[in-house]
């Protein structure tokens, strides 16, 4: 993408040698286009948009570069400049959707605030198609080596960060001892929540998530006896 490109959609569906983004989708519904050319950032927010939707609306199964290009209004050599494969295009799309409900709040309790971070965790796998579109693209991932590098760049690590600044606050206030490792204790409670988000999805309740929280607190508090 030349200097020239970056302020302006450098779609044009009737440019000699465009890739057609295929038919439309039934679901979710396509961009409607003003006239004129989109700034490069808007398109690229529109493609992650459309990508979020048409995941949690349909899976990975029903989810193609055509697809979201269609919805996006975009083309797919567009995508292709930004996600090298369908897999961290889906990622990213998931992330853009679901990162704002996944923030541990901040009361001045810790267990409290991980309580109510891992519910809102728990009831997003097991209530909502995210949890359908995690384990899909756990499975993706086996596959599609860029996948799995989008998955530490746009999901893990900073789903990491936000936890463990969480954990290093508590840390300051007296709340969790000093030497605790706290990536360790990040895998301990999302990690479990994922692993039986694949092995026994009917047991991912709320329940599991307050004794998750309750027995891990347990043996990492400073007033623990």
């Amino acid at each position: 993408m030349s200097s020239g490109d970056l302020g302006r959609d450098t779609d044009n569906p009737r440019r000699p040698g465009a890739t057609p983004a295929g038919p439309g989708p039934t679901l979710p519904d396509a961009v409607r286009r003003g006239r004129g050319r989109r700034p490069a950032q808007q398109v690229r927010t529109d493609i992650l948009d459309a990508a979020g939707r048409l995941l949690l609306a349909e899976g990975m199964a029903a989810f193609t570069i055509e697809r979201v290009a269609a919805i996006a209004g975009t083309s797919k050599m567009t995508i292709y400049k930004w996600w090298p494969s369908k897999g961290a295009l889906a990622l990213e799309g998931y992330a853009s959707k679901v990162d704002d409900m996944l923030a541990v709040p901040d009361t001045g309790d810790i267990e409290a605030d991980l309580t109510t971070q891992l519910l809102t965790y728990v009831r997003l796998l097991r209530d909502t198609p995210a949890g359908r579109v995690v384990a899909e693209l756990i499975g993706e991932a086996q596959t599609d080596p860029e996948l799995v590098k989008a998955f530490r760049r746009v999901y893990a690590d900073p789903r990491r960060a936000v936890g463990r600044a969480a954990l290093q606050t508590a840390q300051r206030r007296g709340q969790v001892r000093a030497d605790v490792n706290l990536d360790t204790l990040m895998e301990q409670l999302w990690g479990a929540c994922l692993y039986r988000l694949m092995a026994r999805a009917d047991l991912l309740t709320d329940d599991f998530a307050r004794d998750l929280v309750r027995n891990v607190m347990g043996g990492v508090r400073c007033d623990r006896s």
